[in-house]
């Protein structure tokens, strides 16, 4: 069947950067929950502060850069200006409910005595106390900037950090701005006990460099009165490179980081207690225009620093640790390789200890059969134990060639500093295709076994990275299945020299096949219901917003088949429309870790297809990224995922339901049981480990 669709004039979107702001809105619920403890609930507003920061520098730059080229002949300027309307109305609603959640979590940090407080709060013991570490920790870091007339200032500010917006009056005002040195001196600053150590206080960097004004600039300017209030600006993140040929792309990289940090203001957020006198001065020295985003917040700025937000008091504040399983498949067999050669063998992280994948590596750098390793990096840890493992096994002869990926956004300089490493120790590297963000998470190793090479690969959803894997849900999948490590090595060859034809029998490849097979797919459920066959589909993604395949989603549900979505943020497809999408539910799931796997199940008229994958369900990742998805065929291990899944959309404690209001209202528990999806799936696991292998 050829199931083409156009869209018709009753097929509804949501528009993606709403539904992305629907989602921080379900991070923002979690700050809320009293469920949650007090210092976890604090720790969520550093996460809803830092994904807003990421979305005014990626999501509303894109739109303010579409009104910008409103001259264009297919630009839509009356639908972005109305889009950005919305957006910077949801932002401000979103504003108001975080300081009232704020405050909420600072009165109920105080019943666990734990107090932020403000310097003119302290006892005099306190005060004196803090000038003191002001003096010797403090003002050595503070470096005013004097703002003159007539100029903008804003390519002075560092939008990662913080700044205070200074006023000096007298018969006349003079203004200066300071940069909070949150990199180089700890924002929280925990005081010394007073009279009992029960009673903990802390004190933020920036209220005690506002508190101490008066000794960075009494010694150099005569006022009256002096006040400061929080700011940050927040710049479009995308840069230009440049065509020049002669120059190499690492210069290139780093010059379009460079062009980053004087890039356009996109979000200025102010105290809103600043005086509105001053308030005009600093949209003046700072640029600001109408469309950017000005918005009033509380008296702290870059909150997502609290993501760090230290405990103080009892361990029962935070979340309890889940400690990582070990896979029962490796624990077996001396060599990883001996234990990939006996079954293939699924890990599901942070439940999953992730050394599993960094040991796969480090005895690929030093076993003696091991004549390759190949890999490609899109986001790594700063000390990363990956890379050292490559590094040694250069040292050890190995032909080791990386991929890395340099346009891994906000990462950039990283691996810029890795390629360079990396290429100083005699390792082939190599930048991928101009046009394509090399997105895959492959790690293949060549072996010599009785006069023969034999690959493995490790294929995943998530990134190489020890510090994300343990709060990133994430799948991996170690094989040596003849087929798809074959293909997982041409992934390889395919970045090298993407001219060359290449097919792909087992893997699905974007920007090759991808799109094609899941349309196929679809489309076989399709053909099962219009058969009198049960079609089903279930998919869990970060991101649903390729319209295409929403279309086709759509037609799917029309026909009768039955599809299940998980979506953690954007999500274009609105489930629950009469006559459209009745067969389409949606739920996000929000708590203690990341949703992060990109997993499909078809269901095949009962022999269920089950692939997991790199790539987000997105025009960018299915047309213009190198994505790898993959096939799992071991019966067991596509039993695993599916009851993974099950679980999840079982979960009545952290599931939402996405309908077309995006209010996300949580799924009813009912007469059923208070399944918390995170936890019950790490018992599972913890069963599954001790029960599967041991068969």
């Amino acid at each position: 069947m050829n199931a083409h669709i156009t869209p018709s004039q009753t097929t509804e979107y949501f528009a993606k950067e709403l539904s992305w702001l629907s989602f921080n809105e379900r991070v923002l619920q979690e700050a809320k929950d009293k469920n949650n403890p007090i210092i976890e609930r604090m720790r969520f507003l550093g996460i809803f502060s830092n994904n807003l920061d990421e979305f005014f520098r990626v999501r509303v730059a894109e739109v303010k850069r579409r009104i910008l080229l409103n001259k264009l002949p297919d630009a839509n300027f009356e639908e972005d200006e109305i889009l950005l309307s919305e957006i910077q109305k949801k932002v401000r609603q979103l504003g108001k409910k975080f300081n009232h959640i704020h405050q909420q979590v600072l009165v109920d940090l105080n019943h666990h005595n734990i107090h932020v407080s403000r310097p003119d709060e302290l006892s005099v013991f306190h005060l004196n106390w803090l000038k003191n570490y002001f003096h010797e920790h403090v003002l050595q870091h503070t470096s005013p900037i004097l703002l003159n007339e007539n100029k903008d200032y804003s390519d002075y500010i560092n939008d990662t950090m913080t700044y205070l917006f200074v006023e000096m009056s007298d018969e006349k005002s003079y203004y200066a701005m300071l940069e909070v040195p949150t990199d180089r001196v700890d924002r929280f600053i925990n005081l010394p006990p007073e009279k009992t150590r029960r009673h903990k206080t802390i004190v933020m960097l920036d209220d005690v460099i506002t508190y101490f004004l008066n000794d960075v600039f009494s010694s150099f300017f005569s006022y009256k009165s002096i006040a400061g209030y929080a700011i940050k600006l927040t710049r479009d993140a995308e840069y230009n490179l440049d065509d020049e040929l002669e120059a190499g792309l690492l210069d290139k990289m780093s010059k379009g980081l460079k062009q980053r940090i004087y890039a356009e203001p996109v979000r200025l957020v102010y105290d809103q207690a600043m005086p509105e006198s001053m308030l005009k001065v600093m949209k003046k020295r700072l640029g600001v225009t109408h469309h950017d985003a000005l918005i009033p917040g509380g008296r702290y700025r870059n909150f997502r620093d609290f993501i760090t937000f230290p405990n103080v008091g009892r361990q029962y504040l935070e979340n309890k640790p889940l400690p990582a399983l070990q896979s029962s498949a490796f624990k077996k067999h001396a060599s990883v390789f001996d234990a990939i050669s006996e079954q293939d063998i699924l890990l599901y992280y942070p439940y999953h200890t992730f050394n599993h994948v960094l040991e796969y590596v480090r005895q690929a750098a030093f076993d003696p059969k091991v004549t390759q390793i190949k890999v490609n990096i899109y986001r790594v840890a700063s000390k990363s134990r990956l890379i050292s493992s490559l590094i040694n096994a250069a040292k050890n002869g190995k032909l080791v060639t990386v991929m890395v990926e340099l346009k891994a956004r906000f990462d950039e300089q990283n691996n810029i500093e890795w390629a360079k490493v990396l290429s100083s120790a005699g390792i082939k590297v190599i930048f991928g295709i101009p046009a394509l963000k090399v997105h895959s998470k492959l790690c293949v190793v060549h072996r010599k076994e009785k006069g023969q090479i034999v690959k493995y690969a490790h294929i995943g959803t998530g990134n190489f990275h020890e510090k994300t894997a343990k709060i990133y849900t994430d799948f991996s999948l170690f094989t040596r299945h003849t087929g798809i490590c074959e293909e997982s090595d041409s992934v390889f060859r395919f970045i090298e020299s993407s001219y060359k034809p290449f097919k792909f029998d087992h893997l699905m490849l974007s920007p090759i096949n991808a799109r094609e097979t899941l349309l196929n797919l679809i489309n076989n459920e399709i053909d099962h219901v219009n058969n009198n066959k049960p079609g089903k589909i279930t998919v869990k993604v970060n991101n649903l917003a390729d319209k295409e395949l929403v279309d086709r989603l759509y037609l799917a549900g029309k026909i009768g088949v039955k599809i299940r979505i998980i979506v953690r943020g954007m999500c274009s497809l609105i489930p629950g429309m009469p006559q459209l999408s009745d067969n389409i539910k949606i739920i996000s799931i929000v708590d203690r870790f990341l949703e992060h796997p990109r997993v499909m199940v078809f269901g095949n008229n009962g022999d269920e297809k089950v692939f997991i994958s790199s790539a987000d369900w997105m025009t960018r990742n299915l047309d213009h990224r190198v994505e790898v998805g993959v096939p799992i065929l071991d019966v067991k291990l596509k039993r695993l995922i599916i009851d993974i899944l099950e679980l999840q959309f079982k979960d009545r404690t952290k599931a939402r339901i996405i309908d077309s209001e995006q209010k996300n209202a949580y799924v009813r528990r009912g007469n059923r049981k208070k399944i918390r999806s995170q936890i019950a799936i790490y018992d599972y696991l913890k069963k599954w480990e001790h029960t599967y292998y041991n068969e």
